[in-house]
């Protein structure tokens, strides 16, 4: 699929990408959520993240934090509160740092609870992403916050791209079982 353009294709996208990786999540065995991921046998899986998750909820509590930086940096910067997207301290060098963090804080969320939060925030984020016009959303540096992109590109990296990254990682841990 071509990246977005327009917020139609933009809400299209996630959504599409959403029911895809939700119907893969049901259609999961017990097996397949029970067994904690093991990549290491792949020599090309070297990125962190495929150490860094070792479940099913370790990946959606990763979407749902990522979603929940988009919703609050989006409303302090349209609120007149200039905040940087990622947490305070971190760098786009330093955000692998930032999801281990996230990742330690969501250890103790079960996953069906994780469910029901990337249901919620996914929600959120589409109805935010509704609120803007195409030019708000595609128009790069159209707000002075998203520096020299646009403000639809967030949006697509914490709705359809991260769905795919996890559906790629779920799909590749399902591979591993057979």
């Amino acid at each position: 699929m071509a990246r977005p353009t327009s917020k139609k294709q933009l809400i299209s996208a996630a959504t599409d990408n959403y029911d895809k990786l939700t119907a893969f999540f049901t259609s999961m065995s017990d097996k397949e959520i029970e067994t904690s991921f093991d990549f290491s046998v792949d020599e090309k899986k070297k990125e962190a993240h495929w150490r860094r998750d070792k479940n099913l909820r370790d990946v959606i509590m990763h979407l749902v934090r990522w979603q929940e930086l988009l919703l609050k940096w989006v409303e302090n910067n349209k609120n007149g509160r200039a905040v940087q997207f990622l947490l305070p301290g971190y760098t786009w060098k330093t955000y692998g740092d930032m999801n281990i963090l996230f990742w330690e804080e969501c250890q103790n969320i079960a996953t069906d609870d994780a469910m029901n939060r990337l249901r919620d925030s996914h929600k959120k984020v589409l109805d935010l992403a509704e609120s803007f016009t195409d030019g708000e959303l595609f128009e790069k540096a159209h707000y002075n916050w998203t520096g020299t992109t646009s403000l639809g590109s967030y949006f697509i990296s914490t709705t359809s791209a991260h769905y795919d990254w996890a559906l790629k990682k779920l799909k590749a841990h399902r591979k591993n079982l057979k």
